[in-house]
């Protein structure tokens, strides 16, 4: 091995590992695939190690991958926490931020942690709720933060991230293929509802709606109970007791949500260095894995 590690090779690396394939990695940095592809060459060429492996649904880490990867979690949020100590004093006051439920029950809280140990000054309001009066929150100018899904805004995010949604049902739940699928989905107005609806369509499935909820806590809770079949975020799934299951005849499922954050252009000198060492964990945060075991329902 010659040579020092670069942060940047070092995200494209984690990058590619979490969404599993270059061009997926690459569409959520807005680059070229073949740029990316170019930086895992150096860091393989640099570490004398193969990293990436392709399989039947993209791309994976090898073993010395697998390896690498638990490093360069650790360095790079040591360079965020570096970065984040030297402008310590510069941050304080007070920044309001609106969390949509789906973020504030996923990877967010580890973010807004990091944010407030590094600046301890920084007083945080936090609100949490649905995308759709988040987003209205923000309209009326009541937030200087916003994290939500980007169906729900009108204005452009300052960051954008995808997130994989998976079909779930209870751990001891069978679903019957001669019967309609009981589906639990949120209340409208709700994005999700619309991709749910969709897919059931689109897979041929019968269904009917066993339950309207208006928040992540009583989905999860209904679908632990055994009350239907629902979609979750990576974060808010139980392997204890949920099971993840594909309603398609493939096992594929392409759903995911677009979240995006919005800053106010009225932010003071603190509240935009808060936002920026927020972006900062934002680029660290990668999502738990899927569990490996993904069950096809009959049809």
């Amino acid at each position: 091995m010659s040579g020092d590690f670069d942060p940047a090779l070092l995200r494209t690396f984690v990058a590619v590992c979490r969404y599993g394939s270059l061009s997926r990695a690459a569409d959520q940095a807005g680059r070229a695939q073949s740029a990316l592809s170019t930086q895992i060459r150096r860091l393989e060429e640099m570490v004398g190690k193969r990293l990436l492996h392709r399989t039947g649904r993209g791309m994976s880490p090898t073993t010395e991958g697998e390896l690498l990867l638990s490093y360069a979690h650790r360095i790079l949020a040591l360079g965020e926490a570096a970065s984040a100590r030297l402008r310590e004093r510069a941050v304080a006051g007070s920044v309001r931020i609106g969390l949509s439920e789906d973020v504030a029950v996923a990877a967010l809280p580890a973010a807004l942690g990091r944010l407030k140990r590094s600046c301890p000054q920084l007083h945080l309001e936090v609100v949490v709720d649905d995308g759709e009066r988040l987003a209205a929150r923000w309209q009326e100018g009541t937030l200087d933060v916003a994290l939500g899904v980007c169906a729900a805004f009108v204005d452009e995010p300052v960051e954008t991230w995808s997130v994989d949604l998976h079909w779930v049902c209870g751990i001891d739940d069978v679903p019957r293929p001669d019967q309609p699928l009981d589906v639990i989905v949120y209340a409208e107005p709700c994005s999700w509802r619309r991709l749910v609806f969709d897919e059931l369509t689109a897979a041929g499935r019968d269904f009917r709606v066993s339950l309207t909820s208006h928040n992540v806590g009583a989905t999860i809770a209904a679908v632990e109970n055994g009350l239907g079949v629902a979609v979750l975020t990576t974060e808010c799934i139980r392997p204890d007791t949920m099971r993840v299951i594909s309603i398609g005849p493939d096992g594929a499922s392409s759903l995911n949500a677009q979240f995006g954050m919005y800053a106010s252009t009225r932010l003071n000198e603190s509240g935009r260095a808060a936002v920026s060492l927020l972006r900062e964990s934002l680029h660290g945060w990668t999502a738990s894995r899927l569990p490996r075991h993904t069950e096809l329902l009959a049809t």
